[in-house]
């Protein structure tokens, strides 16, 4: 057995803000909850809160992180807040310079990006980008950022952007700039994490170790020590419970809700999955919901960051659909007697 590398890993909270149509409730409810949870989390030894992206869905997955994540620096004062992640293609790298330097002035340096590079053909699509345009896109994004960030006057062309002496204010807080993290379990897209970022992070229904060792060994490659590189990543849904039947069972029908739209999604892109779960039986032959006493989310914990060489560990937070107020007594339980184990 290797070394337990899990002590002091940063824990984080994540959300998508969905609220899907069997079970929808009024949008500001919604986010007026999710922040005094987070609120709650940071009062409670949560390290990081990761938001996503995604665009036109029916229930309506956060689109637009940047107002999420300049509330939630308003609202709270040391948790981090970090993008998992934000689609680069879809966005002029000079404004998501712009919009993440002023979550890191709202937030008095708490802000990090991380990129991806998008697979749903209809976002593509909307916002007329070409499919095969997103890696390069996203590779040049980052460059630019980290300049513009650094507090370069920057010009810069390239095959999709043409900045000329472009230098933003206000700049970030935080010195030399903001962290920022990519993430993909392609080769070019983990090679790219390596090469551009300070960081890889990737969550994902199976567990990609590969992924995770080719950024290390290509950070070695590079001649970057890979203990001075972050990775983030963790499991779809690891929920302690006192009562772990009952609390599967309320949540069976959402995370199969869940599953589904992401195998539809990636479909589409043709990119398929594995086939969705549309039973309770077939959804525990999955795996992918977990749900289980202390003891037992401690030590699946502890084995999936050694395994992946974590530095930080991240899973949903709430089931869609389910209410805010359901995951609290899981959180609690994860916040007074599964963190302090790696403390």
């Amino acid at each position: 057995m290797g070394a337990d590398i899990s002590k002091g890993v940063k824990f984080g909270l994540w959300y998508d803000f969905r609220n899907p149509p069997p079970w929808r409730r009024p949008y500001d409810s919604l986010y007026a909850e999710v922040f005094e949870q987070i609120v709650w989390g940071e009062q409670h030894g949560f390290d990081y809160v990761w938001l996503s992206e995604h665009h036109f869905s029916e229930d309506g997955y956060s689109p637009s992180m940047f107002p999420i994540a300049g509330a939630i620096g308003a609202l709270t004062e040391r948790i981090r807040i970090g993008t998992a992640l934000t689609l680069l293609p879809f966005h002029h790298p000079v404004r998501i310079a712009e919009d993440g330097a002023t979550v890191d002035v709202i937030s008095g340096g708490r802000f990090e990006l991380g990129a991806g590079i998008g697979y749903r053909p209809e976002e593509f699509a909307a916002f007329g980008v070409d499919v095969s345009e997103r890696g390069g896109r996203t590779s040049e994004s980052l460059e630019i950022i980290r300049r513009l960030w650094e507090g370069e006057s920057v010009t810069f062309k390239g095959k999709f952007y043409d900045i000329q002496n472009v230098r933003i204010t206000p700049g970030p807080i935080q010195k030399p700039r903001p962290p920022l993290w990519a993430g993909g379990f392609t080769p070019p897209a983990v090679k790219r994490a390596a090469h551009l970022t300070d960081g890889y992070c990737g969550i994902a229904p199976n567990s990609l170790k590969q992924s995770y060792d080719l950024f290390l060994s290509e950070c070695r490659r590079l001649g970057k020590p890979p203990t001075q590189k972050m990775t983030a990543g963790g499991l779809f849904w690891i929920i302690p419970a006192e009562d772990p039947e009952k609390s599967w069972a309320e949540a069976a029908d959402h995370v199969i809700y869940q599953i589904a739209a992401y195998c539809k999604w990636t479909e589409t892109a043709g990119e398929k999955m594995f086939p969705a779960p549309r039973t309770h039986e077939e959804l525990r032959e999955t795996g992918l919901l977990q749900v289980v006493d202390v003891d037992t989310c401690i030590r699946l914990i502890r084995d999936y960051i050694n395994e992946m060489q974590l530095t930080h560990f991240y899973t949903w937070t709430i089931p869609p659909g389910l209410p805010v107020s359901w995951a609290q007594a899981h959180l609690e339980l994860f916040a007074n007697k599964v963190i302090p184990a790696f403390r």
